[in-house]
């Protein structure tokens, strides 16, 4: 490619909160003049829909999803998985490579970089074979890479392998960090020494430490410490915050462009119902794309927005083809006829952006993924928290210790709130003593994450750095 617009093959790992931020920070990458070939597998292709209408300009690679047989046929995408279906998916993909390579070598003009989902750490290994670099995209924020990296590198063990409760500290990482094992990654707490997809998880990650550089979704005054001590711990400086990476034309209303999935309330329907309601008086509920309730804490969810009096919506995903769907995702019965008028129930995909950016948005009863945690920080709306999994927990961490924008309201993916403790926080959310406090540090944070992305903020200079590091690479590549 010319020096002014290098091509990069962009590789997602194929689970909504993965896929939609790196895809956002595509576009980005196409306004700034650079040629994208997308790689997916055949059913996820429809999810690029939106990015290819805006920029025919972008190629894809589409190649076959290899077959698993813990993974049901016709399944390529993380959401329509429980929880471990992580695992089998990602060392599916591995099985992509020669694939990659040939399609590589046949290309009359292929790309002069890869970046990659953090997750997909065997594309170094492919970028180092063609003599090309390839950069980690992390949807993930740095204090959380911080410790994974920590982890998969030194390996630590419990000293009671029973125990569940073991605190794992973290003295190198800034605010030693510690965290008991159970909330550990759910990747690293299942690795079986030998295994042969636990031995090529930890090689991933460990490609991704010998990466040439990492791009995050986050931002410079969120996660300075740890960005910086991501830069001593790898030994170079090739670290870009470029969050929060927002979807472009996120403000359409008309319900039609459901990213990421089918909701059964339109975007328009939903935002009509909020306009009837005070300002800062509706709590909104979700826990994102993947995690479903147990029937035990949907009912206790169920109980304690009916007692709490608040005015709410609740977005629920329904159980997946892996879910013993008699135990997962059903709303109780009598539910959403008591709540009629002061709560709105949405199955399945809400329109988050457009609800958190409401001005009768009070508060987020949220699981602390990092997209919702970032959603909430542009709409500058507080939130209680009740991490599940993953990255979660330290999440949670970052907001209730670090940055004081959010309260505990639960913790654990089998964890069942109690009805009254969670009524009397979700009420409190919006009603309590402490309520201006938290909204006022959430609206300093969404000025301070807005003007990052601004003209000469931090998150759009590492931006404009980084495309220009992508044309000096392809320049010495072509020489």
């Amino acid at each position: 490619m010319s020096e002014n617009h290098p091509h990069v093959l962009i590789f997602p790992y194929p689970a909504q909160g993965h896929m939609l931020p790196l895809l956002d920070f595509t576009h980005q990458l196409v306004n700034n003049g650079v040629a994208i070939t997308i790689l997916v597998t055949p059913k996820n292709l429809p999810i690029l829909d939106p990015l290819l209408s805006r920029n025919p300009s972008i190629k894809t690679l589409v190649l076959p999803f290899p077959s698993h047989p813990s993974i049901p046929a016709g399944v390529e995408n993380v959401k329509d998985l429980p929880a471990n279906g992580f695992r089998s998916v990602l060392y599916n993909l591995g099985k992509l490579r020669d694939p990659i390579l040939e399609w590589f070598r046949n290309h009359p003009s292929p790309p002069s970089a890869i970046i990659s989902d953090m997750l997909l750490g065997f594309t170094h290994e492919i970028a180092t074979q063609l003599g090309i670099r390839r950069y980690v995209f992390s949807p993930s924020g740095a204090l959380v890479l911080s410790v994974v990296y920590s982890l998969w590198r030194e390996m630590p063990k419990r000293k009671n392998p029973n125990d569940e409760n073991e605190n794992f500290h973290f003295p190198n990482i800034p605010n030693s960090p510690k965290f008991p094992f159970w909330q550990l990654s759910p990747i690293y707490r299942s690795y079986v020494e030998g295994d042969s997809s636990s031995e090529f998880i930890r090689e991933c990650y460990l490609a991704d430490i010998a990466s040439h550089g990492i791009v995050f979704n986050t931002f410079m005054e969120l996660e300075n410490v740890y960005l910086d001590h991501l830069m001593k711990d790898l030994g170079h400086n090739r670290i870009w915050s470029v969050g929060p990476v927002l979807p472009p034309g996120e403000d359409d209303v008309s319900g039609k462009s459901n990213r990421g999935g089918s909701s059964s309330v339109l975007a328009s329907e939903i935002l009509a119902w909020l306009d009837k309601c005070e300002d800062h008086s509706v709590v909104y509920v979700c826990f994102g794309s993947q995690a479903v309730l147990t029937n035990k804490q949907m009912e206790e969810l169920a109980i304690a927005l009916d007692k709490s009096g608040v005015k709410f919506i609740l977005s629920a995903k329904r159980a997946t083809k892996g879910h013993a769907s008699n135990d997962y995702g059903v709303i109780p019965s009598w539910f959403e006829e008591k709540v009629a008028g002061r709560g709105l129930v949405v199955r399945d995909w809400a329109p988050q952006v457009l609800i958190l950016k409401h001005q009768a948005i009070g508060a987020f009863l949220t699981h602390c993924g990092w997209n919702s945690t970032l959603e909430s920080f542009i709409a500058g709306v507080p939130m209680l928290t009740w991490p599940m999994g993953a990255d979660q927990f330290a999440n949670a961490n970052l907001l209730v210790d670090e940055h004081e924008v959010a309260i505990r309201a639960c913790e654990g993916a089998q964890t069942v709130p109690n009805s009254d403790e969670l009524a009397n926080l979700l009420a409190d959310a919006v009603q309590g003593n402490n309520v201006e406090e938290r909204r006022l540090r959430a609206l300093e944070l969404r000025k301070v994450a807005i003007n990052g992305i601004k003209e000469g903020g931090n998150s759009f200079k590492d931006l404009a750095a980084f495309v220009k590091h992508l044309r000096e690479e392809a320049t010495n590549i072509e020489v």
